[in-house]
């Protein structure tokens, strides 16, 4: 689950995710960049059992040359301690050797504030033959009261993930929602996204009632319609946001994934990834691997 709510949100916010998870290694000049996704297919076909899908490959070209391609790999991890720098590393070695470039970017998000190498040597007595680092990216370190107001939509997103007096909570939960609410206009990203901060602030029966209470009537004009459809959406969205949710973020990245290989979609190709249920998902997912056309891929 968490792997797919990252995924989503890097593939939607692509700069903004290269702006927040990887500071360091991006330019100024980075929005006028094209940011693509590295092809799945070939990764799959190359890496076979060692393909995670879940990580997030992503091509950074500029166009007038003015800088070299880079290819950065976003990774997430729920759990530090099941971390391996090794894979890692090896999943870069063959990224660079596919895409023929050495100019490759390791950035892995972490979740919690488990323990984990940050670098790894290979060498003898007297030399080292191999160094490997990644940027981490440890959202439980960051300070949220260093990004309250920020203008980044996945750090404002992300408030809830990071660090904070426990009193905070509601305000960070605030901040979060409102953010939203002044960056993304488009109407099915706001309801997606109202859904990726309910996720992780996961708050109580009693913390939603003294937020409507003490935070929505300031926020009315404010929130627009993401307070519109937290509100509608927030009792049945916790009854049933985790199983939706999971099959959205399915219908979304099947959509994603069919956009980038075949282009625009038709509206009968919508329509059928739209009604499809989960099994059928997962088998599209599967076949787009192997087929040149969308009639293949929906054939029965």
């Amino acid at each position: 689950m968490h792997d797919q709510n990252f995924k989503n949100l890097i593939l939607d916010y692509p700069v903004q995710a290269l702006q927040f998870f990887a500071a360091e290694e991006t330019p100024d000049d980075l929005p006028q960049a094209r940011i693509i996704p590295f092809r799945q297919e070939q990764l799959k076909e190359r890496l076979g059992d060692r393909f995670h899908e879940l990580d997030t490959p992503l091509l950074v070209e500029w166009l007038d040359g003015r800088r070299e391609v880079v290819l950065f790999l976003l990774e997430e991890e729920t759990e530090a301690r099941r971390f391996s720098i090794y894979r890692l590393a090896h999943y870069c070695l063959d990224l660079a050797e596919l895409a023929q470039t050495d100019r490759v970017v390791p950035i892995v998000i972490f979740l919690d504030r488990g323990r984990h190498p940050y670098e790894l040597h290979l060498g003898g007595d007297r030399h080292n033959y191999l160094r490997f680092r990644y940027i981490a990216c440890e959202l439980k370190n960051l300070s949220a009261d260093a990004y309250r107001d920020s203008d980044n939509i996945v750090a404002r997103l992300n408030l809830p993930n990071m660090r904070y007096a426990k009193g905070q909570k509601l305000d960070i939960y605030h901040d979060a929602q409102l953010g939203l609410a002044l960056l993304e206009q488009d109407p099915n990203k706001q309801l997606k996204y109202v859904d990726f901060v309910d996720y992780y602030a996961d708050l109580t029966d009693a913390e939603i009632a003294t937020y409507r209470n003490d935070y929505l009537p300031e926020a009315e004009d404010r929130m627009g319609l993401a307070q519109i459809l937290r509100e509608e959406g927030r009792e049945e969205g916790r009854k049933e946001g985790r199983k939706e949710g999971r099959q959205e973020g399915e219908t979304q990245t099947l959509t994603k994934q069919l956009q980038l290989k075949f282009g625009e979609l038709p509206a009968w190709a919508e329509e059928k990834i739209n009604h499809a249920d989960k099994a059928q998902l997962d088998q599209w997912v599967e076949r787009i691997l192997f087929v040149d056309t969308l009639e293949q891929l929906f054939k029965p």
